[in-house]
């Protein structure tokens, strides 16, 4: 028997949090701020500056993306409470499995508008560096490292993210040492920042004959991708610049000439590289960009240090210490206590099944 009072109910509840997300996107105020950002992309000087038309264009972009949003979740709204009527006037219950679909639909949407209202940090909005590198465990972790490698481009794919590899540095005889690549889209440092940290797999090794179980790490960094205006400031005489030939399947002039960069920050040891482009000025624009975004991190992560010594709560980084643990070994239908999923649940990210789970995981981690 259809129940009109429930899915009234559950509108109202929809109706709240998608008012809730309408006030901490300001979407009241984008309407002119959008025409505002349209009207100064049309003049002529912000053709002539590629930097500043395409920062105005990224902001145009996202402030559509949140205005659709929210008009999407509204007109779902509007349209499955006319449902409702309609099923009332004419009693034809064989509606009520389209309702069921709309208002499914529309739940989902108005949670992607809340967690997007969540994301205000400062460089949430930025694009994403990552680095992957291999822990102690020799081909395992090189093997690990390339599977997650793999797991984060298919998180981006599905969230209509664009990647780019930046470096990488293959394993000896299987998987990857290190990786160093960037995801670029809306949001995309807000939603992968909570990924920092070391990963740990334990599972039955398909490179031991005598099949025994194996425990590697691999651990993540994640990094926004900062303009030159951050505040950053890099001396000439703090860094050395080496230029040397890319490695790679070869190609024309690329393993011919000297096109791959590696920065050395002496201030702070870190030491970033990048050989993706053919040419070795775009590889020093993308390795500055990259060392950039090590020294906004770092002061994040000094900031963050600060506030935990005042709190009294310092962890070392050491075993217990990952912030994810992906356990295929035993094979135990025994459910995670913080995301409802079983172990076969999380089998299904090896082997390349995770259209869905990622984007729900990340979001009930």
């Amino acid at each position: 028997m259809f129940k009109a009072d429930d899915y009234r109910l559950k509108i109202k509840d929809l109706e709240t949090t998608l008012g809730e997300a309408k006030y901490a996107l300001d979407i009241d105020n984008r309407y002119d701020q959008l025409k505002a950002l349209k009207a100064e992309q049309e003049l002529p000087e912000v053709w002539q500056d590629l930097e500043r038309s395409k920062k105005i264009g990224r902001e145009i972009s996202s402030i559509e993306g949140k205005i659709s949003a929210y008009e999407a979740g509204r007109k779902a709204l509007d349209d499955a409470g006319e449902i409702i009527d309609l099923i009332e006037e004419t009693e034809e219950e064989d509606l009520v499995p389209e309702l069921d679909k709309m208002l499914a639909t529309a739940e989902r949407d108005i949670e992607e508008m809340r967690i997007r209202a969540l994301l205000k940090g400062k460089y949430d909005n930025s694009n994403a560096l990552l680095s992957l590198h291999a822990g102690a465990g020799g081909t395992e972790a090189c093997d690990w490292c390339a599977m997650l490698y793999r797991m984060y481009c298919r998180y981006a794919e599905t969230n209509g993210f664009k990647v780019t590899e930046l470096d990488r540095l293959a394993g000896d005889s299987a998987g990857l040492k290190s990786v160093d690549f960037k995801i670029e889209g809306e949001n995309a440092y807000g939603y992968l920042k909570a990924e920092i940290g070391v990963h740990r797999l334990v599972r039955i090794s398909p490179f031991d004959a005598n099949k025994r179980r194996q425990t590697s790490f691999a651990s993540l960094e994640v990094m926004p991708e900062v303009d030159d205006d951050a505040g950053i400031e890099i001396k000439d005489e703090d860094i050395r610049i080496d230029v040397y030939r890319s490695s790679g399947a070869g190609g024309q002039k690329v393993n011919k000439t000297e096109t791959a960069i590696r920065i050395t920050h002496f201030p702070t040891g870190i030491v970033v590289t990048c050989q993706n482009e053919r040419s070795q000025l775009q590889n020093k624009e993308m390795a500055f960009k990259y060392l950039r975004s090590k020294l906004i991190e770092r002061q994040i992560e000094q900031r963050m240090a600060e506030e935990a010594a005042l709190k009294g709560d310092i962890k070392k980084i050491e075993w217990g210490s990952q912030i994810r643990s992906y356990v295929f070994c035993p094979y135990t239908l025994v459910k995670d206590h913080r995301t409802g999923y079983e172990m076969g649940d999380v089998q299904a990210v090896m082997d390349g099944n995770i259209q869905g789970f990622i984007i729900d995981y990340l979001k009930k981690s």
